[in-house]
């Protein structure tokens, strides 16, 4: 999607949205779908360029946590929704979700998992190494003592969706300022009372985060602490494949981070370097590649020796517990966030945009978000959400 960039910005909106990805996106249709028109979202770049930029997404409700489920079911739903409202074809795939675990501690931790997520109407369930191989007839046995599989879950395209949250909140009358950088915030008393841009200042009622991996700099123009770090990762695509690939669910090898999927004619593979360092940098290092092929020979053979002809490098926008941030400042009360997803943006998007509405509208949102909150973070804090999340 082309979107105007801006000479000059509005002179004043009553909400400016800081990030033109997947969250800024969904935030500013649902704003716009609940009448709020005065919307301005400012992008540095063109829309989806950050971390929504990645070719194909993960999107599932297989998580351990209450809250992270509810995120991930209502999203999904509102996914297989997507051609309706907003109205876009997104490239969804319901191929499911499938972990492999290596370990009697692993699959006890993924048993009490699927319990909870059956509790809360996601279909998932424990299989056996022989059913994984089944659905994903790359897969070794060897050494694998269980797997999780959700058939309801799968990927889609995030770029799809940020076009089309974004057409549909242009015809609604939001503003996108894309190549418009945040240059700083003005504040008066406990308030943000205007945003300065590379294309002008906009004054407004309140502002919302949703800069991804950039999040703790414009929080830090606020006084408002985002513990939100930029971490590169990497993924490869193999070469057209003849015969074609089985179609597999999105599968995970739990121990190493390592994954796999259909992508157009071939499959893309994915790790988290645990060596990465922290950056802004997103040069694709072809080295990277012989992690993925060093877990393969042993979990999924077939794919070490497969030729691959391209590759990309993005940011994941990671918190200390790998938790999302989503709330309100406590010090700057309209100043809302989203950020932090740690992986997880895309596939919480469309439930997260609706509680940043319902945020911003002051009215109770569908699941309680507080413990998302940034001031978990703080000397003395309660309770945090999952503990654990891949």
């Amino acid at each position: 999607m082309s979107s105007s960039v801006f000479r000059t910005v509005p002179a004043s909106a009553d909400v400016v949205i800081i990030g033109g990805g997947v969250m800024g996106a969904s935030t500013a249709f649902h704003l716009a779908e609940a009448g709020v028109t005065k919307v301005v979202v400012v992008e540095r770049g063109d829309l989806g360029c950050g971390s929504s930029g990645k070719p194909i997404g993960g999107v599932r409700a297989q998580f351990s946590d209450p809250l992270n489920i509810e995120l991930g079911s209502r999203s999904l739903r509102a996914y297989r929704d997507f051609p309706r409202r907003p109205g876009a074809g997104i490239g969804l795939d319901t191929v499911g979700y499938l972990f492999l675990l290596d370990s009697e501690q692993q699959a006890t931790a993924f048993e009490a998992g699927v319990k909870l997520q059956n509790s809360l109407d996601v279909p998932s369930r424990m299989i056996g190494p022989d059913e994984a191989r089944r659905l994903c007839p790359y897969v070794s046995t060897d050494g694998l003592v269980a797997a999780a599989y959700s058939p309801t879950d799968g990927h889609a395209r995030p770029a799809l969706v940020v076009q089309g949250y974004a057409r549909a909140a242009a015809r609604a009358g939001v503003t996108l300022a894309t190549h418009t950088a945040v240059l700083g915030l003005d504040t008066a008393g406990d308030r943000v009372v205007g945003v300065h841009t590379s294309h002008g200042r906009i004054a407004c009622s309140t502002v919302i985060c949703t800069a991804g991996a950039w999040s703790a700099h414009i929080g830090a123009m606020a006084g408002v602490g985002l513990p939100v770090r930029p971490v590169k990762r990497q993924l490869s695509f193999t070469v057209p494949l003849a015969p074609p690939a089985p179609r597999i669910p999105f599968t995970i090898d739990f121990s190493s981070t390592a994954y796999f999927h259909n992508s157009d004619d071939g499959l893309l593979f994915g790790l988290a370097d645990p060596g990465q360092q922290d950056g802004f940098d997103t040069t694709w290092t072809p080295e990277w590649l012989e992690l993925f092929r060093a877990i393969a020979r042993r979990r999924a053979p077939a794919l070490a020796e497969m030729r691959t002809c391209d590759g990309w490098a993005g940011l994941y926008e990671v918190t200390p517990d790998h938790n999302a941030l989503i709330g309100r400042s406590g010090e700057l009360p309209n100043f809302l966030y989203a950020a932090g997803f740690s992986g997880h943006g895309f596939l919480q998007a469309p439930a997260v945009g609706e509680v940043v509405r319902d945020l911003y509208l002051e009215r109770k949102p569908f699941t309680d978000i507080s413990p998302l909150s940034a001031d978990r973070f703080r000397p003395g804090a309660g309770a945090r959400p999952e503990a654990h999340v891949v």
